[in-house]
């Protein structure tokens, strides 16, 4: 009997399903997968969807360069809309960031489809587990919408622009945060604490078989307990699973001095980018990148099955990452050492499945000269090397504190937003502590992001008594952020505050001297100080040129006199030992 009304039922409950997937359509699929919608309507769309089903929330969680807040979308069946409650009760939240690059639109579309189908029931969550996901996170590049900026993408038919309305790429601001876009994206990304990230992308480069590639975060320099999962559980199990979708994965295809089947090194997710910047706090985090050469309709719909494929990890594994997380995160608390800067050890590598097509030469027909070309009348399937093991550039042993005075507030502020815990001297106080002198450091020539980057910094060390105000900062170590304080407070840190410029104002002397004054001053204190002077006589006898330079020696003089001031590249942030 059951059996029989369940079998008269059927028809009309899909019927139902039918009909609601129709009321629910989105424009990539009235199009025919060719067109994706304009920012108006994907917040519309959502806002629909939270009106019509209590499990969706929308909310605005912050500022944009646009002057538009920032949406996140919250799909939570038990509807408590809070990650305190989620993680009390041990879930696993899943956050989806969209639309960074907005001429990269894949996983605006497929999520707007995902949600849509979790919540008509087509689609089911992994056990305790809840989706956040951001609909579009470049509002400004979203609006600049046309058709001929991704000249090498084939749809969808309008798109947005790489970068924001003050011309940054946003996936090169999540150390720096010199957008409103990022600084709103870390106080979203703490509050959630989500302990898997997923950025969606679309590559350029070669040209291959493959719909979708997948960049990982870096599994050495993520570290800890959660790095061997990464490696040998979580990526087996995601590969398997788009191989039986339909859309067999490859690693980020990172292949631009030479052709894909010589094989090519893991892409290095630095602080400044989204994955980089997540797995800093302990999250395993993911950037999959759609193929660009490919129709769009297939490239949003491999994007949705990668979504699917999460999901089905965690249904498997979503106690295991919970477990895992929560043990990186007191990793990271309780390190008394940080590896930054990490470089490719090429001694190492794995093959990895590879679906190509044979590239050639052939006359430019605008140059006259060779050009290159993919040939897909020759597709190939082969190993090639995958060189993903990297080895740490420097290791930083972690002070019990780094101690900040309160006039360098871009800092403090930057730290606050990431969730980094910090007390407040109540009273002056003096103290030894480590302080480092600027000895030599690069600086590229052309702006990059808004900024002059610092690279191959030196420094040396001293052991002084520095008085703090009341008000200065102390931020203790023992905290999970301890891996990003490592990173952004270093100056060797390839993201670090100071390779971002945050402290530039030091590295210009603000007072000098007038020879005519000093050069009495100066022949009074060599006087006084007579080892100070036998220096200068060696220097002389080991540099000729010196010898014959008076400037030069009467700055030297200078420069190790009281009258120098201490503030001239001496690094402002102390290591409380």
């Amino acid at each position: 009997m059951l059996k029989t009304i369940l079998s008269s039922l059927l028809p009309a409950l899909m019927t139902c399903h039918v009909l609601g997937q129709q009321a629910y359509q989105t424009l990539f699929e009235s199009s025919q997968g060719k067109e994706t919608p304009e920012y108006s309507e994907v917040i519309a769309y959502f806002d629909r969807l939270a009106r019509d089903f209590d499990p969706i929330q929308i909310r605005e969680v912050g500022m944009t360069d646009a002057g538009l807040p920032l949406h996140l979308v919250i799909v939570d069946p038990w509807k408590d809309f809070d990650p305190s409650v989620w993680h009390s009760k041990g879930r696993v939240v899943l956050f989806v960031n969209n639309g960074i690059h907005p001429g990269e639109p894949d996983g605006i579309d497929a999520s707007m489809m995902l949600v849509r189908d979790l919540a008509l029931g087509k689609k089911r969550l992994p056990a305790n587990t809840v989706v956040a996901l951001i609909p579009v996170y470049n509002i400004g590049g979203h609006l600049n919408r046309g058709s001929f900026s991704r000249v090498n993408q084939n749809g969808p038919e309008a798109y947005g622009f790489r970068a924001n309305a003050r011309n940054y790429d946003l996936n090169r601001d999540f150390i720096k945060a010199d957008t409103r876009n990022a600084q709103s994206f870390q106080e979203i990304f703490h509050w959630l604490q989500p302990q898997i990230f997923i950025d969606t992308h679309v590559s350029n480069g070669a040209d291959y078989q493959h719909v979708m590639t997948l960049i990982s975060t870096q599994h050495n320099r993520l570290g800890g307990p959660l790095a061997p999962y990464l490696e040998e559980r979580l990526e087996p199990q995601l590969y398997a699973l788009m191989e039986e979708a339909g859309y067999p994965l490859v690693p980020y295809v990172n292949a631009w001095n030479g052709a894909p089947e010589d094989g090519w090194p893991q892409f290095k997710d630095s602080g400044r980018y989204s994955s980089g910047y997540a797995a800093l706090f302990g999250c395993l985090s993911f950037m999959p990148e759609t193929h660009m050469l490919k129709p769009y309709n297939d490239r949003v719909m491999s994007t949705y099955a990668l979504f699917e494929s999460f999901f089905e990890v965690i249904e498997r594994d979503g106690e295991l990452i919970n477990r895992l997380y929560r043990q990186q995160r007191e990793w990271l608390r309780s390190r008394k050492e940080v590896a930054i800067n990490h470089q490719l050890d090429r001694g190492k590598f794995k093959y990895i499945d590879f679906k190509g097509y044979r590239s050639a030469y052939k006359p430019s027909e605008v140059s006259g000269f060779p050009r290159l070309y993919y040939d897909r009348n020759q597709p190939f399937s082969t190993q090639v090397k995958f060189f993903n093991t990297y080895i740490a550039g420097l290791t930083i042993t972690l002070p019990k504190a780094y101690l900040i005075p309160q006039g360098w507030h871009q800092v403090i502020e930057n730290l606050a937003r990431n969730g980094v815990r910090m007390e407040r001297f109540e009273k002056d106080t003096a103290m030894e502590v480590v302080v480092y002198r600027l000895e030599e450091f690069n600086t590229v020539p052309n702006a990059y992001e808004g900024h002059y980057l610092h690279s191959d910094v030196q420094h040396s060390s001293q052991v002084v008594r520095q008085t703090f105000r009341k008000g200065d900062v102390i931020v203790p170590t023992d905290q999970p952020a301890a891996r990003y304080l490592a990173e952004v407070l270093e100056p060797q840190g390839e993201d670090s505050f100071f390779a971002w410029n945050f402290f530039d104002t030091i590295l210009q002397a603000k007072e000098g001297y007038s020879a005519y004054v000093f050069e009495d001053l100066a022949a009074d204190y060599l006087r006084d100080h007579p080892a100070l002077k036998a220096q200068l006589e060696e220097a002389k006898e080991a540099d000729p040129g010196f010898a014959q330079d008076g400037s030069a020696q009467l700055r030297w003089v200078y420069e190790r006199s009281p009258w120098k001031e201490k503030e001239h590249n001496r690094y402002p942030v102390f290591r409380l030992e």
